[in-house]
């Protein structure tokens, strides 16, 4: 296409759908053309690159520290605060189903910039009190958001679906030079690791399985084969009986002996 700053040929298309599946396990369709052009034209001002090309053969020759820029570039992170309301709604009464000394380990396996854990927290907080049991690890391929996530701070603008009760009781406003921005209160903070996982690869670092692990909007990015082994591996740290919360999107109904639907884009571990 003229007017265009790098020369952009479909073999370069065909490799950058080659690399980030191998590395992240994302089925880029060929629709997204001109959303990988875009991304990765700033990876290649950044870098000093001329070409797609040389750029693709220096990372493929590689193991830098760009391979995780090349990730974060064509990863999408769409999140807002209690965002699918009826997920807390259910997640809430599974907290309040067990005696309230009981202690819960919860995994977010999408944080992205941080609206989704910090959600599923307050949920936490609210049905357990201040002295929960309750520790959460937040999860992330792309390491920049998982930064800005564990800053747990946000334009005042951007919180919608936050009433006044849980502005006043869970975030900080700031004043002078902050003034329009918000932060999280330590009590949120505090009961979250925040941590990189590449959910196709074989090295997650869980030891105790979890209660409920939300992965929504993230399995609509891999191919039926990915999927599925994520799922299995999902499975495995789960405890039994334990809930899986998904994307709107999703349907895991070919995966019924791994888990078994138990309401809207809700799964309860077999």
């Amino acid at each position: 296409m003229q007017g265009r700053e790098f020369a952009w040929t479909d073999s370069d298309f065909d490799r950058v759908q080659e690399m980030i599946y191998k590395r992240a396990g994302i089925s880029l369709h060929d629709g997204k053309h001109a959303m990988v052009y875009s991304r990765l034209s700033r990876r290649l001002r950044e870098t000093g690159y001329q070409s797609f090309r040389e750029y693709l053969s220096w990372l493929d020759s590689t193991d830098s520290a760009e391979w995780q820029e090349f990730v974060n570039a064509l990863t999408t992170n769409l999140t807002s605060f209690f965002r699918e309301q009826h997920h807390f709604e259910i997640f809430a009464n599974l907290l309040k189903s067990k005696p309230e000394s009981t202690p819960w380990r919860v995994w977010c396996s999408a944080s992205s910039t941080g609206e989704e854990p910090y959600s599923i927290v307050m949920t936490a907080l609210e049905a357990l009190g201040a002295r929960a049991n309750f520790a959460l690890t937040a999860s992330d391929i792309d390491s920049k958001v998982l930064a800005s996530a564990a800053q747990g701070v946000y334009r005042m603008d951007g919180l919608k679906g936050i009433d006044s009760n849980r502005m006043q009781r869970f975030f900080l406003r700031g004043k002078g030079s902050n003034d329009g921005f918000t932060r999280v209160k330590p009590e949120l903070r505090d009961k979250i690791e925040f941590l990189m996982v590449n959910l196709i690869r074989d090295d997650w670092p869980f030891r105790d399985p979890f209660d409920a692990v939300f992965c929504r909007n993230v399995m609509i990015y891999f191919d039926a084969p990915t999927q599925r082994r994520v799922l299995e591996r999902i499975h495995r740290v789960m405890k039994p009986g334990a809930l899986l919360f998904v994307g709107h999107a999703e349907n895991f109904s070919d995966s019924r002996d791994l888990f078994v639907l138990k309401g809207k884009t809700v799964y309860e571990r077999r």
